[in-house]
């Protein structure tokens, strides 16, 4: 067990080094070990799946509608049937592969980094990249990648309740721990799946994959079934009541076609059992599963990675966004402004790195500091970023800075004492905020002496420190004091020598005020929550577009003061939350739940976990993110982009809106074809469709079209509408109406070439029929794309419509016009006339309907 193992020992077992593997090293063990991922469920082959897609119940009423078929001597029916039941199948079994071929490569798009010795230099890998011997550099904030001996830390806490169940975290050593104990007690260890609560670290890889301490409860664990999202859950029970519905009037068209037609028992059965097949829309949850698959790739595109396909639509109800400030709504690009030392103002160009104040503030920038930049890569806080710019700046061409700064032992930043502290060369060197800052401080570096801080100078200090806030400006301090020992501990972080202040801004992304406004006009109220001061949040919200006149901004001990009632009281007006700790967040969105609103929240950071996690929609940032934020979230924006959460908003609606339309082109569709079948029963007229004519159209009038209008491309005026509830039912009484009327429409026409075509004989007549409702459905595919006319809205705007018209309009008319067709589906020879008869009234619904549009818009 390596926890009884000494470092050197662990080094020499994992045949390592404390600089890490080479590249070629890893590599080679890459293939020795394998990745670092657990092992998955073995997948089902595409032969399984195939089987499976005839246990669903209407491929069940398909098979005994062959049977009946098969009875009554339609050979040619049954074979179609067959051929039917089988396309289904392979379209199914097709679907299920893509969709397992999507996950995949979005669960590529979100695998966690790490930071990684190679080769003697820290680089950012994927973690399912690390192997055995690999020296890992681990931060609060961090999800530990594979488990390992730590051989560093400083303050290093992992909590360890994902493998433990333990809630507090574990204080991590680097001693070797002698006796036998238990993996809760193995404190010299870092596992898979835990959580860096504070400080830093580093470990040596023991273990990877299903080796892990995780792997191994991973293995003994069945994993669950995946379950349908709320939307398809909603959708199975609406077509669930509608097909008890149709049964009714199916049993109904039985009835009536037994005793008042005097039909045969097979007969009448096979018109029933095929009306029914054709009534119901099964293509119905397929279609929305397609639909909110490929917007899930369409965002990938657009820097949003969607983790369940429920949240696509989800994103269409949002009525508040909360949102994190650094680097969503602003650059997250900090850049030096201006420094306050020895009392005076001075810009960036006018420190020099020979002058003693200004090299004592430059090494105080550059050893409070995590963040590393080799070559390309810049890895850590874009303000620690910055300020190494800012030491490289302005000590590149001196060498002697370089030897005199030299790293020793840290004293992390926490966020109750708000501070970061290093020992180096017999001095202490400390960053953190201001005001808690100058209450460490005894004396100020004034010229290279030391002078008494007095209220005067802290006054001043005070004053400049509430003029960079009023600007917008982050401020650092920085102080530092001699030291004798290399050992630093709490208490050495009083009597400091105040240095300076350091102003930096991040500047508002260009796209943000853009952003905000369409947020606005889309009735979201966008919402500002952030640890900064009150001011520069308030300031920065102002330029933006979140903070408007008559909007409050408040901090979190304001909040805390604030019963709930007093919050619900003055909630709408809030624009701004400052210096929140994770517990106000919860509060902010539970707030805002509790009035009805679904709520998008962004976050980055540990402490943004619990409300990503309360939000209806959870958003993490992709770059600055941690793998806890990432994990609790919903959404990961992949640019961190506040606009981009518009975008997915913009997409959301538009989704509902195609799915909504797709749902009134299959039911109207779908009514039309019973109240035929239900008139010429009631008015004991021969069918007018033959079950083979109802397959067809199921197969090539619903589905093709009923996807092509999912794919309708979203539009920026669904933003002038105002959220909807996420209660709100698909089918309301408006859409009912419309259904119905659209039906009517279309069943009238039919029945019309119906009639016309009964002059001449049965077998004419229903052929007619099926040639004029599949032409008029399928040009009704266009009536659906929007709400609006065509002449709006652009014919040639849906490629996918076009496409999915033109193909149904090739087989319609092979069907009509190849001799060798005509037997297997029930057709008759039509001539010119008939055809035009056809046309006439299968054109004549969308001619009515575009008409009530215009007039209606």
């Amino acid at each position: 067990m390596y926890y009884q193992k000494s470092i050197e020992q662990t080094l020499n077992d994992c045949q390592t080094t404390k600089s890490g593997l080479s590249t070629q090293e890893a590599l080679s063990r890459q293939e020795k070990y394998g990745k670092n991922e657990l092992a998955e469920k073995k997948k089902e082959s595409p032969f399984l799946i195939f089987l499976k897609q005839f246990q669903d119940l209407l491929v069940i009423i398909l098979i005994i509608a062959a049977i009946i078929s098969g009875l009554s001597g339609q050979l040619e029916s049954t074979l179609v049937i067959v051929v039917v039941i089988v396309i289904n199948a392979i379209l199914g079994t097709v679907q299920t592969l893509k969709a397992e071929k999507s996950l995949e490569s979005l669960k590529k798009l979100s695998i966690p980094k790490v930071k990684v010795l190679r080769d003697g230099q820290l680089c950012e890998l994927n973690s399912n990249e690390l192997t055995i011997g690999d020296i890992v550099q681990i931060e609060a904030g961090d999800v530990v990648s594979g488990d390992g001996r730590i051989i560093e830390s400083a303050s290093l806490q992992i909590n360890e309740s994902a493998l433990t169940g333990e809630v507090d975290s574990v204080d991590k050593i680097t001693d070797t721990i002698e006796q036998e104990v238990i993996v809760g007690d193995q404190k010299n260890m870092a596992f898979s799946g835990s959580l860096v609560t504070n400080g830093t670290g580093r470990y040596i890889v023991t273990s990877i994959g299903m080796n892990t301490e995780i792997g191994k409860i991973a293995s003994m664990l069945n994993e669950a079934k995946d379950r349908k999202t709320p939307l398809q859950k909603s959708l199975d029970d609406f077509s669930g009541k509608l097909s008890v519905a149709i049964m009714i009037i199916c049993a109904i068209v039985l009835a009536l076609n037994i005793f008042l037609a005097h039909e045969s028992l097979l007969d009448a059965l096979m018109i029933a059992v095929a009306l029914a097949v054709a009534a119901i829309p099964e293509a119905l949850s397929s279609i929305v599963t397609i639909v909110l698959s490929m917007s899930t790739q369409k965002m990938v595109k657009e820097n949003a990675i969607i983790k369940n396909l429920n949240s696509v639509e989800s994103l269409g109800c949002v009525s508040v966004i909360c949102s994190d400030k650094t680097g969503t709504l602003t650059q997250n690009k900090m850049t030096p402004q201006t420094i306050y030392l020895n009392n005076k103002l001075l810009e960036i160009d006018d420190l020099d790195s020979h002058h003693h104040d200004h090299n004592v503030l430059l090494k105080a920038c550059l050893l409070c500091n995590n963040a590393v930049i080799n070559g390309d890569q810049r890895i850590g806080d874009p303000t620690e970023l910055a300020l190494i710019d800012l030491v490289h700046l302005h000590t590149q061409n001196d060498p002697e800075f370089e030897n005199t700064a030299i790293r020793q032992n840290e004293l992390p930043f926490d966020s109750d004492r708000k501070l970061m502290s290093v020992s180096s060369l017999n001095h202490l060197y400390t960053k953190g905020a201001p005001d808690v800052i100058l209450q460490r401080c005894t004396s100020i570096l004034i010229n290279g002496q030391k002078e008494t801080l007095t209220e005067r100078y802290k006054n001043e200090i005070l004053q400049q420190n509430q003029n960079y806030a009023n600007e917008g400006l982050r401020v650092l301090g920085f102080a530092y004091k001699d030291l004798d020992s290399i050992d630093i501990q709490l208490d050495d972080e009083n009597n400091l020598t105040f240095v300076g202040l350091v102003s930096l801004m991040d500047p508002p992304r260009p796209e943000s005020a853009d952003a905000v406004a369409k947020c606005k006009m889309a009735g979201i109220k966008p919402i500002m929550i952030t640890g900064d001061h009150v001011v520069t949040a308030r300031s920065i919200a102002k330029k933006i577009g979140i903070y408007e006149d008559g909007d409050l901004s408040i901090d979190g001990q304001q909040l805390n003061q604030m019963s709930d009632e007093e919050l619900d009281e003055k909630l709408t007006h809030i624009s701004v939350y400052a210096r929140v700790a994770p517990e106000h967040k919860i509060r902010i969105v539970k707030a805002w739940q509790k009035r009805g609103d679904i709520v998008a929240m962004t976050g980055d950071g540990v402490n943004d976990a619990p409300a990503l996690k309360q939000s209806d929609i959870g958003v993490a940032m992709g770059i600055t993110g941690t793998e806890v934020s990432k994990d609790a979230a919903n959404m990961i924006l992949t640019d961190d982009n506040f606009s981009t959460i518009v975008k997915a908003v913009i997409t959301g609606r538009n989704v509902y809106r195609n799915i909504k339309n797709s749902i009134n082109y299959l039911l109207s569709g779908n009514f039309a074809g019973i109240i035929c079948v239900f008139v010429a029963s009631l008015l004991l007229l021969p069918t007018p469709f033959f079950p083979v004519h109802l397959l067809f159209m199921n197969l090539i009038t619903d589905s093709l079209p009923a996807i092509a209008i999912g794919m309708e491309s979203g539009r920026n005026d669904v933003l002038k509408e105002k959220p909807r509830k996420a209660d709100d039912s698909i089918l309301n009484k408006s859409t009912f109406f419309q259904i119905s009327y659209e039906g009517i429409v279309i069943a009238i026409c039919t029945m019309c070439a119906y009639l016309t075509g009964l002059k001449g004989d049965p077998l004419t007549a229903s052929t007619m029929a099926f040639a004029t409702i599949c032409l008029a459905r399928l040009l009704h595919g266009f009536n659906c794309r929007s709400s609006q006319p065509l002449s709006k809205i652009g014919f040639f705007t849906n490629r996918s419509s076009i496409i999915a018209f033109i193909i149904g309009f090739a087989l319609l008319h092979f069907i009509l016009f190849v001799p060798a067709m005509h037997g297997l589906f029930m057709i008759h020879t039509i001539s010119i006339n008939q055809l035009l008869v056809i046309y006439g009234f299968a054109l004549l619904p969308t001619i009515i309907i575009q008409a009530k549009k215009m007039l209606t818009k």
